[in-house]
This record gives C-alpha cells, sequence and structure tokens, in this order.
C-alpha cells in the first residue's frame, strides 16, 4: 500500500468517526485499566515476598526464579486456546471466569502451606489472568476506532506499570507489618471485588444497554469504517495459518523482546536492589516505585496520547506507531547502563531510561492485532502475540534466578539487551508496516 493510500483512508474513516466518543467508551477502557491494576497486585506480591519466602521455607534464589515464572507457564499455555474462546464466546463471559479464577487464586496462596501448594497457587493465577490482555486488546477493538485506540490501550497498559508504584510500597508495608500471607489475602479480597464490578459493567457495544441506539451505531461505524478489513462477516483464520504470517511473527518477536525485561523487573528489581546493591527491604520497596511511574508516564503520554495526537492530525499512521514502537524499544537498551551501575542512583536512572522507553512502545504493541488481523482473528493474533510474551517472561524469571545465584549481576542486563536488540530486528524487518496483512497479500498478487 502507499504512502498516499494510506493518507486517504485515515481521512475516510476520521471524516466517519463521530465528534467524540460517547463517555461510555472511556468507562469500559477505565474499568479494563482497573483490573489489569488489580491483577498485576497479584503478580508483584510474589516479587515483594522474596524474603519472607526464603525465611518461611528455606527456598534459594533457583527455586524462587522458578516459582516467579509458574504464573507464566499456565499463562502461556492458555493464550493461544484463549484468542480462540474469546473470538467465539466473548470478552464478556470469558473475562467473568477469569477475573473469579484469579481471585481464587490469590486467596489459595495466603493459605499455601508449603511451596508445592504454593506453585498450585500460582499455577492457578496464571490461568485466571490469561485472557486479560488479549480481552482487554479485543474489547479496545470494539468500543474504539483505531485513531483513538492508543491512550485508550495506554489506560489499561499503564495500569500494568502503576501497579508496581502503588503495590510494591502498600504490599511490601502489609508483609513487613503483618506478614506475606495477609498481603496475599489483601490482593484477594481486591480482586474479588474487581470480579463484581465486571460482572455488572462490561458489555460489548452491541449488548450494552446503557447506549443510545444513535450512540451504538456509531461506535460500529466508526470502528468498522478505521478497519476496513475487519468486517463482521470475515472467516476466522487457523493458527497454524497465522503463525505463518510475517507480520504476527514480527510482533510476537518484538513483542516478547518487551515483556522479557518487564518480567525480569517486575519479579527481580525489589531483589535485585537488596541483593546486588545491599538495599535494605524498606528502601528497596520505595525505590521500586521510581521507574514503573516513570513507566507510566511514558505509557500514556506517549504511547497513548502522543500517538493518538499526530495520528488525528493526519500524519501516516503506521509511521507514526512503527516510529514509537521501535524507538521506544531501542531506548529500552538501557537496561544494559545497569549491568555495571554501583549506586542505586545509576542503577534506577538507567532502569527508569529502559522501561520508560519500552513502556511507551507498549500500547502500540497492543493495538496492533487490531489493526493488522481481521475481527474474526484479533483474539488469535492477541493469544499468539501474548504467548510469545509469556515464554519470554519464564525466560526472563528462571534464567535470572539461575544468574543470581551465579553472582553474574552483568549477564541478567546483558542478556535482556541482546534480546531487545533481537526486537528491534523484528520489528523492523517482518512486522514493516502496521496494517492489515490481507491487503499485503493483495498487493503482492496484484503485482504478479
Amino acid at each position: 500500500m502507499s504512502e498516499t493510500g494510506g493518507g486517504d483512508e485515515l481521512s475516510q474513516s476520521l471524516e466517519h468517526e463521530p465528534a467524540r466518543l460517547p463517555r461510555r467508551s472511556w468507562q469500559i477502557a477505565f474499568l479494563l485499566g482497573l483490573g489489569v491494576l488489580v491483577n498485576y497486585f497479584d503478580r508483584v506480591n510474589l516479587s515483594v515476598s522474596h524474603e519472607s519466602l526464603i525465611a518461611a521455607f528455606g527456598i534459594s534464589n533457583i527455586a524462587f526464579g522458578y516459582l516467579s515464572s509458574a504464573y507464566n507457564w499456565t499463562y502461556a499455555l492458555c493464550q493461544l486456546p484463549v484468542g480462540v474462546l474469546l473470538d467465539k464466546f466473548g470478552v464478556r463471559r470469558v473475562g467473568r471466569i477469569s477475573t473469579l479464577i484469579w481471585s481464587l487464586a490469590s486467596f489459595c496462596a495466603s493459605v499455601a502451606p508449603g511451596i508445592p501448594s504454593l506453585f498450585a497457587a500460582r499455577f492457578l493465577l496464571g490461568v485466571g489472568e490469561a485472557p486479560t490482555f488479549p480481552a482487554n486488546a479485543k474489547a479496545i477493538g470494539l468500543w474504539f476506532p483505531a485513531t483513538k485506540r492508543g491512550f485508550a490501550t495506554a489506560i489499561f497498559d499503564s495500569a500494568a506499570k502503576f501497579s508496581s508504584v502503588l503495590g510494591v510500597p502498600l504490599l511490601g508495608i502489609i508483609l513487613l507489618k503483618i506478614g506475606w500471607r495477609w498481603s496475599f489475602a489483601l490482593t484477594g479480597l481486591i480482586s474479588l471485588g474487581y470480579f463484581l464490578l465486571f460482572w455488572k459493567v462490561y458489555r460489548d457495544p452491541e449488548e450494552d444497554s446503557s447506549l443510545s441506539a444513535a450512540d451504538r451505531l456509531a461506535i460500529a461505524a466508526a470502528t468498522r469504517r478505521s478497519d476496513a478489513h475487519n468486517a463482521a462477516t470475515g472467516e476466522p483464520e487457523s493458527l497454524s495459518y497465522l503463525l505463518g504470517q510475517r507480520k504476527v511473527l514480527g510482533l510476537a518477536i518484538g513483542f516478547g523482546s518487551y515483556n522479557y525485561v518487564f518480567y525480569l523487573l517486575l519479579a527481580w528489581l525489589p531483589s535485585y536492589l537488596t541483593l546486588a546493591l545491599h538495599i535494605d527491604a524498606y528502601h528497596s520497596f520505595l525505590y521500586t516505585s521510581l521507574p514503573w511511574l516513570v513507566a507510566t508516564f511514558g505509557d500514556l503520554a506517549v504511547g497513548g496520547w502522543l500517538v493518538d495526537s499526530l495520528i488525528r492530525r493526519g500524519y501516516d499512521a503506521s509511521r507514526v506507531r512503527q516510529a514509537v514502537l521501535i524507538g521506544g524499544t531501542m531506548f529500552g537498551l538501557g537496561i544494559l547502563g545497569a549491568a555495571h551501575a554501583h549506586n542505586a542512583t545509576q542503577a534506577l536512572i538507567w532502569i527508569s531510561i529502559s522501561i520508560g522507553g519500552l513502556s511507551a512502545a507498549a500500547p502500540v504493541g497492543w493495538s496492533v492485532p487490531a489493526l493488522i488481523a481481521s475481527r474474526n482473528n484479533v483474539g488469535r493474533v492477541g493469544g499468539i502475540m501474548n504467548f510469545s510474551n509469556q515464554v519470554s517472561g519464564i525466560a526472563a524469571s528462571t534464567i535470572t534466578g539461575y544468574l543470581f545465584a551465579a553472582h553474574q549481576v552483568a549477564w541478567v542486563f546483558g542478556i535482556a539487551g541482546i534480546y531487545l536488540a533481537i526486537g528491534i530486528g523484528a520489528y523492523i524487518f517482518l512486522l514493516g508496516r502496521i496494517e492489515p496483512a490481507k491487503r499485503e497479500r493483495a498487493a503482492a498478487n496484484a503485482i504478479l
């Protein structure tokens, strides 16, 4: 597709978009963001509890690495079937079941009598939270036109970062005051509250009785015109077919590199500050918040607001998204600076640069499935991408455990940098322009 063609299509889609979206669209976006905030409390709880679990069960750093990755194993295994389930049963049904399961998992962790039962609770958590991001990406595709998805996606994606800003200090204080079991029980209660809220509030636009008929038609028209390839009658593709598509592979590899760094920091940042830089537990919890605060800002301001603003002003949508996706991942290479940091200030500056850039790229990455796949395949493509993410999360947690046990802190960040370089190449040479793969095939056939 030519540059001019992309711009003409964007102009046509803008002409048919409503002057402003119904308030309900933004309510849904914030509901999804709250859900991510809550389920990341569940995820960071384990990293906060590292020292307490060592004291309670006598586990090593290697064992803790495997325990940290337990969640990702079931999360990864569920991604491909979750994509199919989302496309078949929808966000509402799958979301209700998943939120209930992850609530139960947190309660199970709080009463775990030993490491095997704690592993089982983390496995269950992975099952429950597996649909979250693919479902959110699909929901945003239903509620928002393409030119407004960046900020809507950033709302729920930034919540994953902001959860550490709030959750690590809060859960850390609870842990220090009354014990790690109570911190897990608290996240279980919060999760159960969100399950009830999601049950009551979430609907797809076509079944939401709070929308007027005019608003429902406006949303449907805007999303379908801005994604002309997303016709409701489009046939679902097989997973094997999608896995063979260059754009899907590029997205999966590139976003997997982001998730490696994300889970490295999510699972190990407090421990890194304590073990490598000899900072006490209380201050490690507080310092952990700083890079995640930068990440939250980058996610919302750059990946969300700036991307949408530039696209609405008429800049080529694919080039804007590519620039932020690739440029943000390049900033992620700042993680290499932490490899030789000698104090907390140096480490936190480099880590903030890295996760800030990667977080700016993240909303673009999460919006891509709805931009390159037909409506009936968005869940599948999101599942493939998130499967790659979780394999990367498993690798980050377990490899880091071995490296800390071997006192190879520099390689903790060196491996992350190598993976990011591979991810940048995948974005450039495989994903390419962020546009429907079907059009790319059609253009190629026309040339032949």
